[in-house]
């Protein structure tokens, strides 16, 4: 089992969104033991301070790798959560399901949008991540312009400087974390990581 502390070390001291990434083989007759588990693990992690979300892959059929990622507002929420007693409970709970030890990846920023679980599979080149996430914010942005504009001339003072900036870049970031770029990557997949 890794040791979480040496995997905390690698963050660095800023307060920028962490996501951990969580890498799990299990055993193929504890499959669906391991999904209570993981709905279980989601429930709790939700419990902590800073915790924005989480994102799971599942496998596809007769596979056995599931990645999770578990997304905190900064690094002290994301040691809070990995050095927790409650998640070294849960893993000593289901250590006898998996495969491997549970493999634990810290990424900050966007770049866990263009991880991957499987081995084969490289970081998608720079140019590749910059073209689907500049489409996606176009798309978001043009779509979301008109929306906003019924709203500011509704409340004009949401259309003042500043506050329609904060409003509009924090709708369109929370769509693209949440629900576009998790699954515009999986879309994707093939041709990023080409």
């Amino acid at each position: 089992m890794e040791d979480s502390n040496q995997s905390t070390n690698n963050m660095s001291n800023n307060k920028q969104a962490v996501s951990l990434l969580i890498h799990h083989e299990v055993q193929l007759d504890s499959m669906s033991i391991y999904e209570v588990w993981l709905k279980k693990v989601i429930d709790v992690a939700s419990g902590f301070s800073g915790h924005e979300g989480v994102f799971v892959i599942k496998p596809d059929h007769q596979q056995n790798k599931y990645e999770i990622a578990v997304r905190f507002s900064d690094e002290a929420s994301a040691k809070a959560w990995l050095n927790s007693t409650e998640r070294k409970q849960l893993i000593v709970e289901i250590e006898p399901a998996l495969l491997s030890s549970d493999d634990v990846e810290i990424q900050t920023g966007i770049d866990y949008w263009f991880s991957t679980i499987a081995p084969p599979l490289q970081q998608p080149v720079r140019w590749k991540q910059w073209l689907l996430l500049s489409l996606a914010i176009s798309i978001l942005v043009l779509v979301s312009e008109p929306i906003f504009s019924i709203l500011f001339e509704a409340v004009p003072l949401f259309g003042s400087w500043g506050i329609r900036q904060a409003l509009m870049s924090s709708f369109n970031v929370a769509l693209l974390v949440f629900f576009i770029m998790p699954r515009l990557v999986k879309l994707t997949s093939t041709w990023l990581h080409k």
